[in-house]
């Protein structure tokens, strides 16, 4: 881990990696107020903080849009990339690979990730890139004026764009068709959901989808908007309470889950997600019941919160490639020269 001196005051909180809450802060924010991207912000500086990440050991990855202006407001302290708008995954995946020693964040919009984004987002995705994938989800084009957005939902009426005829994208759906490992749905409103969710998807070793839902202060805050802080309380049905626990000893539930029975989920890194089932069974690990809650979720207008699906099986992409320990972007130019007598093999076998 990164040897770093604190910056925090005499009184102020010190966690395992020496540092203040403050050392995990960015910029003060310039969107709106009551905006709910900078509440997911708040909440990924606290996750950081409780996990004892040193902020130099994570980069953050962003596009175009609202949300994208969100990695100025946290980790002042880490390298980030602002990319073209929906270009964010392919900047990820070569930076992940040139060190896969960092923890990536990037921070997409539905805009950035559900439209011009799509093919960049299905293939990340597929390739298991060991990052957190957050997509800040408000329906609408904010920083435009308020345009539709690819995950608006159909007939919902702005005030200077008529109606929308198209039936929403849905991205949680989206990234279980192409294979996510990690899925979760959750609500900038509920403000202890998202901070476990993260902490979660940090101990994710793949690719790990958070679709945050946002809401939009000043284009699309009607109460009867899908995306609205009114709706999202009146409707939200989280489907387990969540607690993430740091790496101890490994302990796995097999058995079925029962109303509110509580489920042990280990990660790569020996930490643990317990969920806790509220009203009904649900079985994160069962991507065939994800894809059914979800369905089920869409024709009742619902928003279900929580994990949606896990699968810690798959290797991630830096897994697939068996790169050595040495970071891709540390190695020298002696050890990327082929020796002599290799050389001399080689050209013996063309030649």
């Amino acid at each position: 881990m990164t040897e770093t001196l604190p910056m925090a005051g005499a009184n102020a909180q010190i966690n395992l990696a020496g540092l203040a809450k403050n050392d995990y802060r960015g910029n003060p924010s310039t969107l709106c107020q009551g905006c709910g991207h900078n509440s997911i912000s708040n909440q990924i500086i606290s996750a950081l903080y409780e996990m004892n990440v040193v902020p130099e050991d994570v980069v953050k990855f962003s596009g175009i849009g609202c949300s994208s202006k969100s990695p100025t407001y946290f980790l002042n302290r880490s390298f980030g990339f602002n990319g073209l708008h929906g270009r964010m995954p392919s900047v990820a995946t070569g930076a992940l690979f040139g060190d896969h020693r960092i923890k990536g964040i990037g921070i997409s919009g539905d805009g950035d990730t559900a439209s011009i984004g799509m093919g960049q987002f299905k293939h990340i995705v597929r390739r298991n890139v060991n990052m957190v994938y957050i997509v800040e989800n408000n329906g609408v084009y904010g920083l435009t004026k308020g345009q539709f957005s690819a995950t608006a939902e159909v007939g919902l009426q702005l005030k200077k764009q008529g109606t929308n005829q198209y039936m929403p994208v849905d991205i949680c759906m989206e990234a279980l068709a192409s294979n996510a490992t990690f899925v979760a749905r959750s609500f900038a409103g509920n403000p202890k959901q998202v901070k476990e969710l993260i902490k979660a998807a940090l101990a994710h070793d793949g690719i790990a989808v958070l679709d945050i839902i946002s809401p939009c202060v000043t284009f699309n805050n009607q109460s009867n908007a899908f995306h609205s802080y009114t709706w999202g309380k009146d409707h939200e049905e989280p489907l387990h309470d969540i607690t993430y626990v740091a790496p101890r000893n490994e302990i796995i539930l097999e058995e079925e889950m029962k109303e509110g029975e509580i489920r042990e989920v280990s990660m790569h890194d020996g930490s643990i997600v317990i969920l806790k089932n509220l009203e009904k069974s649900y079985d994160p690990t069962n991507r065939f019941e994800a894809l059914r809650v979800m369905e089920e979720a869409q024709r009742n207008n619902w928003l279900v919160t929580g994990l949606l699906y896990v699968d810690t099986s798959k290797p991630s992409l830096l897994e697939t490639y068996n790169l050595v320990d040495t970071p891709l972007n540390r190695l020298t130019q002696a050890d990327l020269r082929p020796a002599p007598d290799m050389m001399e093999k080689v050209n013996a076998l063309m030649f």
